[in-house]
């Protein structure tokens, strides 16, 4: 399960270091090399799984080849932004410029781990997204406890 944050600086050959916990959950090649699967994430992201995660994704998206129009163009597009990268020996990770621009990332980054997933986002991007979500942390209670969300504790403790 991949956890926590960290900020990296993306080095002026698009490689930005993966943290030891995040590369512990990656998979090794037959050259003992750490692989992961990086792609096009959501909300403004990149994701990075390991080889096992991604295929878990996969067998919850419909990858019929011939499911409709529809279908066929959005697979197109998930898979033409999917590379299976290998991180070198200093466990960084070449990021891709279609990935970076896509993600809006130049110099800094910050990797979330998101239970299956590492999240790659820019710096910028996520302390927006940090600061937009700031209020909606008390509503995890209501998901971790199954309440209805207008149970959920308000500030200050009143309900």
């Amino acid at each position: 399960m991949f956890c926590g944050d960290s900020r990296h600086t993306v080095d002026a050959k698009n490689r930005v270091f993966v943290p030891k916990r995040f590369q512990q959950g990656l998979s090794l090649d037959e050259d003992g090399n750490r692989t992961a699967v990086l792609t096009r994430g959501l909300d403004g992201c990149l994701f990075l799984f390991s080889e096992e995660g991604f295929a878990r994704a996969l067998e919850r998206m419909d990858t019929a080849a011939f499911a409709g129009e529809k279908s066929r163009r959005l697979q197109r597009l998930f898979f033409s932004y999917t590379t299976r990268p290998t991180l070198d020996a200093s466990g960084r990770l070449l990021v891709p410029e279609k990935l970076r621009k896509l993600a809006g990332i130049e110099r800094e980054v910050v990797m979330v781990g998101v239970v299956d997933r590492v999240e790659i986002w820019s710096a910028e991007r996520w302390d927006r997204f940090e600061a937009d979500s700031e209020g909606e942390f008390e509503e995890l209670e209501s998901i971790l406890t199954g309440a209805s969300p207008q149970d959920a504790p308000r500030k200050g403790g009143s309900r």
